[in-house]
C-alpha cells in the first residue's frame, strides 16, 4: 500500500507541476513550441537527459550488462561525442538562424525537397515507432517488475499492460496538449529526479549485496572491460565508429532532443546545459550497467537463465517497502519523459513544417498552435496503436527480439538524416538535388549491405552507409569543406575549456577501462 501511495503522489505531483504554469488561452507559436526561448541551462540539462532515458534501458540494457559487462556502457558514455558536436558546432548554427525546427535549417542549406523529406520521415517515425516503443517498453517493464501491484488494473496480464499503455499515453498527451514545451520541461525535471533516485537505489543495493565496489574486480574482472573483440556478435569495439556518426543524428539532428537547446535563453545556456547533460550520461552509464555486473558476482554459478530479468530480480529480491514504489515511479518517468517530448516535437514539426508551409501559408499563431495540438491527438492514437501491436507481438513470441528490428528500421531513415545534416553544416555549397538523391540512396544501400554482408554489425553497417552517402554529396557537388575555425563556436573560453575537459575525460575512460 505504501508503494502505491508513492506512485499516486508522483502522478499528482507531475500533473500539478504541468498545470501550474498553464499558458493563457491565446499563445504565440514561439511560446507554445519553444517556451518563448527562455530556457536556462538546468532545464535544458534535466529535460534533455530525461527525454533520452527509456524503460528498456533499465530492463534490456541492464540485462545486456549482465551478459557483456562494461562494454554496454559504451552506448551511454559515447553520447558525449554527439553532445560536444551539438554544443560547439550544430546548436550555434541553429540559434544564429533562430529556427523553430531543424527542417528550417535544412531548407535554407539544401532546399525544400530535402527539408520536406526530413520532416515527413521524422513525423512518421515519431508518431509510430518512437511513441509506440516507448509506451510499450515502459508499460511492459513496469508490469514485469511490479505485476503484483499493478494487478489492481486487471488480473489478465495482456489487458493490464494494454491499459497501462493507454493510460500513460493519455496522461502524457494531456499535459503536453495544454502546456506545450513549458509543461514538458517542468515535468521532465521532476521525472529526471525520480529516475536518478530510483536508479541510485538499485545501484547501491546491488553494490551492497556484492560486498563493495572493489568486488566488481574481484568477482567479475572479465566484465570490467569497455572494449570487446572486433568479431564480437553484439558489441565489437569497432561499433564506436558507427555509434559516433549515429550520435550526430540523435544529439544534433533529432527535433525531440534539440528542441530544448533551440529554446535556450542564449548560446551560453544551451552549451552549459548540454555539457551538464553529458556528465549526467556518465552517471546514467553507472546506474544502468553496474547493477547488471554486480548481479553476476552476487549470484555466482546460480545465474539467471534470462538476462533481462536482472532488473526485476534486484527489485523483487532486495528492495525494501517504499523503495519499490520509487523505482516504479522511475519506470513511469522514463516512459513519460520520452513520450511527452516526442508529442511536443511532433506537434512542432507538423505545425511549422507542414501546416504553415504547405496547407495554410497565412496561418496565425493561434491556428498553428491548434494544428500542433491536433497532431498530438493524432499521434496519441497512432502511438498507442503501435504500442499495443508491439505488446501482442511480444506475447505471441516471447523470445522475439523485435526491438533490434525497430532499431534497424530507424537506421533506414537515420543514416540519411546524418548524411544531409552533415552536408548542410560541414560543406560549403552542397547541391540540393544531389543531397536529395543521396538521402534516398542510403535506404537503398541498407538493402545492399544486408544482402551481401548479413553478418555485419548494424553499427558498422551504418558507418559505411553514412560515409558513402556523404562522399556522394561531396564528390558530385564539387564543393569543399568549411574552414574548421568557422565551424567551431563557443560562448566563452571557460565553456571551451569545459568542453575540452569532457573530451579528455571520454578518452581517458576508454584508455582506463580498455
Amino acid at each position: 500500500m505504501v508503494d502505491l501511495l508513492i506512485v499516486a503522489a508522483y502522478f499528482f505531483l507531475v500533473m500539478l507541476v504541468a498545470i501550474s504554469g498553464r499558458q493563457k488561452k491565446e499563445v504565440t507559436s514561439e511560446e507554445y513550441f519553444l517556451s518563448s526561448r527562455s530556457l536556462r541551462w538546468p532545464s535544458i540539462a534535466f529535460s534533455t537527459i530525461a527525454t533520452n532515458i527509456q524503460g528498456y534501458q533499465f530492463l534490456g540494457m541492464m540485462g545486456s550488462a549482465y551478459l557483456y559487462g562494461l562494454a554496454q556502457a559504451s552506448l551511454e558514455i559515447n553520447a558525449v561525442q554527439g553532445i560536444l558536436l551539438a554544443s560547439f558546432i550544430f546548436i550555434p548554427y541553429y540559434l544564429k538562424d533562430r529556427i523553430i525546427t531543424i527542417t528550417q535549417f535544412i531548407k535554407k542549406r539544401l532546399g525544400k525537397r530535402v527539408a520536406l523529406l526530413y520532416s515527413l520521415a521524422n513525423i512518421s517515425l515519431f508518431s509510430t515507432i518512437t511513441i509506440g516503443a516507448a509506451l510499450f517498453w515502459g508499460a511492459y517493464a513496469a508490469d514485469v517488475v511490479f505485476g503484483e501491484y499493478l494487478s489492481v488494473l486487471h488480473e489478465d496480464r495482456l489487458i493490464r499492460i494494454t491499459l497501462l499503455i493507454v493510460i500513460l499515453g493519455l496522461f502524457s498527451a494531456t499535459y503536453t496538449y495544454f502546456g506545450g514545451l513549458s509543461a514538458v520541461v517542468r515535468t521532465d525535471i521532476i521525472q529526471f529526479l525520480v529516475l536518478i533516485s530510483g536508479g541510485l537505489v538499485i545501484m547501491f543495493i546491488a553494490i551492497h549485496h556484492l560486498g563493495g565496489w572493489s568486488e566488481l574486480y574481484n568477482k567479475t574482472p572479465h566484465l570490467m572491460h569497455l572494449h570487446l573483440p572486433s568479431d564480437h556478435e553484439k558489441l565489437p569495439w569497432t561499433h564506436i565508429f558507427g555509434l559516433f556518426l549515429l550520435n550526430i543524428n540523435y544529439w544534433c539532428a533529432n527535433q525531440s532532443i534539440v528542441q530544448r537547446s533551440l529554446a535556450a535563453k542564449s548560446l551560453r545556456h544551451a552549451q552549459i546545459g548540454l555539457m551538464v547533460g553529458g556528465l549526467m550520461k556518465y552517471l546514467m552509464a553507472v546506474i544502468i550497467v553496474i547493477p547488471g555486473i554486480a548481479l553476476v558476482g552476487i549470484l555466482g554459478d546460480n545465474g539467471l537463465s534470462d538476462p533481462d530479468m536482472s532488473f526485476p530480480y534486484l527489485v523483487n529480491t532486495y528492495l525494501p517497502l517504499g523503495a519499490k514504489g520509487l523505482v516504479l515511479c522511475a519506470l513511469f518517468a522514463s516512459l513519460m519523459s520520452t513520450v511527452d517530448s516526442t508529442f511536443n516535437s511532433l506537434a512542432t514539426l507538423w505545425s511549422i513544417d507542414i501546416y504553415k508551409e504547405y496547407l495554410q501559408k497565412d496561418a496565425t499563431d493561434l491556428q498553428m498552435v491548434k494544428a500542433g495540438r491536433r497532431a498530438i491527438l493524432f499521434s496519441f492514437l497512432t502511438g498507442v496503436t503501435v504500442g499495443i501491436l508491439l505488446l501482442y507481438l511480444k506475447f505471441s513470441d516471447p523470445n522475439a527480439a523485435f526491438i533490434h528490428t525497430l532499431n534497424e528500421l530507424r537506421y533506414y531513415i537515420n543514416c540519411g538524416i546524418v548524411v544531409v545534416i552533415c552536408a548542410a553544416v560541414f560543406l560549403v555549397a552542397p547541391k540540393h538535388k544531389i543531397s536529395f538523391y543521396a538521402f534516398l540512396a542510403t535506404i537503398f544501400f541498407q538493402f545492399i549491405f544486408k544482402s551481401f554482408f548479413p553478418e555485419m554489425n548494424y553499427f558498422v553497417r551504418a558507418m559505411w552507409i553514412i560515409l558513402i552517402g556523404f562522399t556522394l554529396i561531396f564528390v558530385f557537388s564539387k564543393t569543399q569543406f568549411k574552414n574548421p575555425r568557422i565551424l567551431f563556436q563557443t560562448d566563452s573560453k571557460p565553456i571551451q575549456r569545459i568542453g575540452l575537459g569532457m573530451l579528455i575525460s571520454l578518452i581517458l575512460l576508454h584508455i582506463i577501462f580498455h
